[in-house]
């Protein structure tokens, strides 16, 4: 026997949480630890730099917009830097948990700084310990390599695979970039193309027509990009305008 409620005098639902034989409704209650934060990141390597850089557009659920004002760009040293899109929260949880391993690898090791491959290693090493309840970010680390100082590009899944490469897009926009970036950059399918490294102002030029083509269409690229162009003299920081609507 079910019994009745005392309010109501109906017959109770069962303990089970499924729908009685009353024609009761099912009630569900479920919560999600995650958030899609959006945002777009593009990297290019070339023959001894490498571009990376974001939109600044960080959006909430819904059409609500958090922010216009945020990169989604981290410096881990010199001459690497990581590219990290989604849950905000995890984003910021994950790059500040390996700028500290960072550093502890330095003061372990008399100064020494971690080369950009080391960093891959590291960061896959770090989204695999977390499989089982996995960040919800899409990564990729741009660099130069320290034994032949050319651009570098390693891009990840959720859960630590790793993939070198010269070119990848990633976030919300990642159906409509890395498409153009197959085509201008890697030349698949046009016949009787040249292979042959990108330069650094063509890159650059590349990566800003990418992301205006992307916030035309698609709601959560927008506002700014912002440059990350990694040298053997360092990381030059630029900003150019998109739309804001």
């Amino acid at each position: 026997m079910l019994g009745l409620n005392p309010l109501t005098m109906a017959p109770r639902e069962r303990s089970s949480g499924l729908a009685s034989d009353y024609g009761a409704p099912v009630r569900e209650r479920r919560f999600s630890p995650y958030v899609d934060n959006h945002g777009s990141v593009v990297a290019i390597a070339g023959a001894d730099f490498v571009v990376v850089a974001s939109d600044t557009r960080l959006s909430g659920s819904g059409y609500s917009i958090l922010t216009r004002e945020q990169p989604k760009l981290f410096g881990l040293s010199e001459s690497t830097v990581l590219a990290s899109t989604g849950c905000w929260c995890d984003v910021l949880s994950f790059a500040r948990l390996a700028s500290a391993r960072s550093k502890m690898y330095s003061l372990t090791h008399g100064g020494d700084l971690m080369t950009t491959k080391a960093y891959a290693q590291m960061i896959a090493t770090m989204l695999y310990g977390k499989r089982f309840f996995p960040y919800y970010i899409s990564n990729i680390l741009a660099g130069l390599d320290s034994e032949t100082g050319r651009g570098v590009i390693y891009s990840y899944d959720p859960v630590g695979h790793m993939e070198k490469c010269t070119y990848r897009a990633g976030g919300s926009s990642v159906s409509l970039l890395q498409p153009l970036l197959d085509n201008q950059v890697g030349k698949k399918n046009m016949v009787g193309a040249e292979e042959k490294d990108i330069g650094l102002e063509e890159a650059c030029n590349l990566v800003h027509d990418l992301f205006i083509s992307a916030c035309e269409r698609e709601i959560h690229t927008g506002d700014s990009i912002a440059f990350r162009i990694i040298t053997k003299k360092g990381i030059e920081e630029r900003t150019v305008a998109l739309r804001r609507d």
